[in-house]
């Protein structure tokens, strides 16, 4: 989902590892100029000539730096109040110079000051070797960054002097204000991320160590062209080893090369709205669960809906066809799984269990992982108890009535007044609930059906986070995404004990969002401390879990405007420049399947840095860069990518969701 709002983050994004991979991403960005006569690239020392040399390495160009030093202003001389360039052309802040006061006096001396060090690293840097001329040539002028863009300005005064025919300025973070103004003042201006807020360039990589006088004499003395063997093009190594995935199901052989023997397997989605990612998830679980034994499906869905579904599955329940065990899925968004899709799956699962109960098997699952139905997990351990134990019923209904003094059955409207002092906490009385189920599992499985009794307690752990979650709404928003993530996980280890065997570990399936079953590390959102269902799993069970992301470039996605609105048929954007999608796109493949967890030249291009999109339940084209996309590292994220290129809206079994009152999750505006 998307708001109408761009979405801000409190701290900036760590995107780049160091200064080279910057670099890197800068020249795919510039390709347009490989192969152009009379191009020269400089870069600003001495943190720029290591960004600079990777780009005129990829561009085939030949590498020269521009000297310019800072003048920082008087007791603070990493604040830039001006620069100063190579031919004595001095830049000045004005405004900065006049709020700091800074007289005409000290202003001189700051610049004879870095005069001497200009004039010292020109001798130590060109080793007697003369700047390159400029005159009539297209330079990309390449930094590390801009801040006040004080060192960039003047660079570019003195640059224009030597009258070269074109100017291009690139670096890899910028605020989004100095982008615009160098737009104004240059032929062409390239900023790799323009991160928000940005408060310093170096918050924008992992490694951002002072680059030293003979690091960047070594990179002047290293040739960028013909030394430096060529770059494989990246589209034609994916090409080259992506797999045929019709319908984005990839061959047989390659799905067991993949999975092993791994207990689960995660399967994402870039969309929660999109058919073909629903179908392809449905066949390749359809074919672990009748061909490798697996256990069930667990997806990113209220655990009550979930379970009258599975007890259709079972042939269980009153439920007589799926399109009536879907029915319980009433909170928006009801089409993510009251879908044509979902529908034929339940289904096939039903007519594979009649079938395993024949032969006396095992039944497969249909399972929730999340934590939105707190009044209604509260509902179904009371009913739970009145059929096992009045009296505790009676002491749950007591405990659990607490929201009703609070809130009725508004979790948002709780969260908030707990939150902020306006209403009773109700955390103790869930905790007291939830350790008296658990206390009394033994007696309670020994008086009732030991499954039944595995669904009150998941009720009473989900309306515990639950109560957590809502608290939590209104502090950071990381904390709630990360006990809704937690929740998940943990949610997910206790179906896996309860339906393990001995000798026989169970094997799961999960469908959830990419941003929940990728790995959270391996994205920018890892600098505010956001954490994934799939990184967890990961750091729990190692080797035994197996991850695949979907990606499409374009065609339609049912999504909603805003929260609570109507289900839509959308139309998704092109990729954008620098994206997965947009380099998946580009193989020209209408649908691929990528291992990326293993060494070579795969991992290493989508190792590298790139934008990702996610789109939720809302989809917002308008603000599409700021709502949808993400810098991400496909290969740490995922095991496998499945690229599906032209998709289609999924089709509601309902013309329109009903709306929930008082259901604004966690995941607004994002949705994920």
């Amino acid at each position: 989902m998307a708001s109408e709002t761009p979405v801000q983050r409190e701290e900036p994004p760590q995107i780049f590892r160091d200064r080279r991979e910057a670099g890197r991403v800068l020249a795919r960005l510039l390709e347009h100029y490989r192969g152009e006569p009379d191009l020269i690239v400089l870069g600003l020392a001495r943190g720029g000539v290591p960004v600079a040399w990777e780009v005129a390495a990829a561009l085939r160009a030949p590498l020269d730096t521009l000297i310019v030093r800072k003048l920082g202003a008087p007791g603070n001389p990493e604040f830039a109040i001006g620069a100063l360039a190579s031919d004595g052309r001095v830049v000045v802040n004005d405004d900065m110079v006049r709020a700091l006061r800074v007289s005409p006096e000290q202003l001189r001396a700051i610049a004879r000051s870095e005069a001497h060090e200009l004039t010292r690293r020109q001798i130590a840097y060109r080793d007697g070797r003369a700047p390159i001329a400029v005159a009539g040539r297209t330079v990309i002028l390449v930094d590390d960054g801009l801040a006040t863009g004080a060192s960039m300005l003047a660079a570019v005064e003195a640059l224009r002097a030597e009258e070269p025919a074109r100017i291009v300025v690139a670096v890899p973070a910028a605020p989004e204000s100095s982008c615009r103004e160098f737009g104004a003042l240059v032929d062409e201006m390239v900023c790799a991320t323009m991160p928000s807020p940005f408060r310093a360039v170096g918050d924008s990589f992992w490694n951002f160590s002072q680059v030293t006088d003979a690091e960047v004499r070594a990179l002047l003395a290293t040739p960028t062209i013909g030394a430096v063997a060529p770059v494989a093009d990246p589209v034609v190594v994916l090409r080259g080893a992506a797999l045929e995935a019709p319908g984005g199901v990839p061959p047989e052989h390659a799905l067991d090369d993949l999975i092993g023997d791994a207990r689960f397997v995660l399967i994402g989605e870039s969309s929660h709205g999109t058919a073909e990612f629903y179908a392809a998830r449905a066949a390749i679980t359809g074919w672990l669960i009748s061909e490798r034994g697996f256990s069930g499906v667990a997806c990113e869905a209220d655990w009550p809906d979930a379970y009258r579904v599975d007890r259709y599955v079972r042939g269980l329940g009153a439920d007589d066809s799926p399109t009536h065990a879907l029915s319980g899925f009433e909170r928006f968004p009801g089409w993510m799984w009251r879908n044509t899709v979902v529908r034929e799956f339940v289904e096939w699962l039903r007519l594979h269990n009649d079938q395993r109960r024949r032969d006396g098997g095992e039944c497969a699952g249909f399972y929730g992982l999340d934590l939105y139905s707190m009044h209604r997990s509260m509902r179904r351990v009371i009913e739970y108890l009145e059929q096992v134990d009045p009296a505790a019923a009676r002491r749950a209904a007591r405990r659990y009535a607490c929201f009703d003094r609070v809130s009725e059955e508004d979790g948002q409207a709780y969260g908030f007044a707990a939150a902020f002092g306006g209403g009773e906490s109700c955390q103790a009385e869930v905790v007291r609930q939830l350790m008296e189920l658990q206390r009394g599992v033994a007696e309670l499985i020994e008086t009732g059906d030991g499954d039944a009794h595995f669904d009150a307690l998941r009720n009473a752990w989900t309306v515990r986070d639950a109560e957590a979650y809502y608290r939590a709404m209104f502090g950071p928003r990381v904390d709630s995404w990360n006990l809704r993530d937690e929740h998940m996980a943990d949610t997910l280890d206790a179906l896996a004990t309860q339906l393990s065997r001995p000798g026989a570990p169970a094997r799961i399936v999960v469908w959830a969002h990419n941003s929940h079953v990728g790995d959270a590390r391996a994205t920018e959102m890892a600098a505010d401390g956001q954490l994934s269902l799939g990184q967890l799993v990961r750091e729990r069970h190692g080797g035994q879990c197996r991850t695949i992301g979907f990606t499409t470039a374009s065609g339609t996605v049912t999504a909603a405007s805003r929260w609570d609105g109507a289900a839509e048929r959308k139309t998704v954007r092109p990729p954008l420049p620098t994206s997965i999608e947009e380099l998946l796109h580009d193989t020209g493949m209408p649908a691929v399947y990528l291992r990326t967890d293993r060494p070579g030249n795969v991992a290493d291009i989508l190792r590298a840095p790139r934008l990702e999109r996610a789109i939720g339940v809302i989809y917002q084209p308008g603000t599409e860069r700021q709502s949808h996309y993400f810098h991400t590292r496909a290969a740490d994220r995922y095991d496998a990518i499945i690229h599906i290129d032209q998709t289609t809206a999924l089709e509601p079994l309902v013309p329109d969701s009903d709306g929930s009152a008082g259901t604004v999750p966690e995941t607004y505006p994002s949705g994920l």
